[in-house]
């Protein structure tokens, strides 16, 4: 049986995903989320230059090659996808950065231990895979002293979140308690938790918190046609998306 985030992404990736991977490796300025804000506004990224780098979740890969052209020594990306995969593929074969892909779920990677200075997900494991099994992966993955750094939507945008195909309204619309797995229709399955299950789990495998980066968008910002979840005037009032980084203990 396949599995249902796979089914997901199978499809996003011959409905959109294919189309704008070239488009997107061709950018050379790194940005974040659906507002698209730079790297250099936000600073959520260590300096890359001579790293080595593993995404976890990195569908087409556009955030690797982006990192790739930020300096990164080495970049494996890893996704369970194999649609995403072979775009992924494709676009290596177009720039020649020298991207590494493997086929794999981010919660059992078959790569060594302590193989790399910095772990990174943007929108990939960072709700699509269980956290409870994909945060000690990344720990081990990593050497010490190495940096986790990972996108996901915000846990108030969650809250304030009916249904899937409904706006984030002004008001809590789901308990804060017990928020872990969500089942949305025909989008496969996403994990979200509360900021204290973060902190804690972060911390259990071996983090040290350096940052939570609540993203706001930009005043001249415009309701994503695809990503609708929350609007743009929502969003300049609340953070929709947030960007945690971490270090690895040494």
């Amino acid at each position: 049986m396949t599995d249902p985030t796979v089914e997901a992404w199978t499809r996003a990736n011959a409905e959109y995903t294919d189309a704008r991977a070239e488009e997107a490796w061709a950018e050379d300025e790194i940005d974040w989320g659906i507002w698209h804000v730079r790297e250099s506004e936000l600073g959520a990224l260590p300096d890359v230059a001579g790293k080595d780098v593993v995404e976890l979740g990195c569908g087409t890969a556009y955030f690797g090659a982006w990192l790739k052209k930020a300096g990164a020594a080495r970049v494996v990306g890893v996704d369970p996808t194999p649609a995403q995969l072979e775009t992924a593929r494709r676009c290596e074969e177009r720039f020649g950065l020298g991207l590494e892909l493997v086929e794999a779920f981010a919660e059992e990677v078959p790569l060594p231990d302590a193989s790399f200075d910095l772990a990174v997900s943007e929108y990939g494991a960072s709700i699509w895979a269980d956290p409870y099994r994909w945060i000690p992966e990344a720990a081990r993955l990593l050497r010490p002293g190495g940096e986790l750094v990972f996108l996901r939507n915000s846990t108030l945008a969650i809250l304030c979140s009916p249904e899937e195909d409904v706006p984030a309204t002004d008001t809590l619309q789901r308990p804060q308690f017990g928020m872990f797995c969500f089942q949305w229709p025909g989008e496969g399955v996403e994990y979200h938790l509360a900021h204290g299950d973060w902190i804690r789990l972060l911390r259990a495998n071996g983090f040290e918190i350096l940052d939570l980066i609540e993203i706001q968008a930009p005043a001249d910002a415009e309701t994503h046609q695809r990503y609708d979840y929350v609007t743009a005037d929502w969003a300049r009032k609340w953070p929709a998306e947030e960007i945690w980084r971490a270090r690895l203990s040494t």
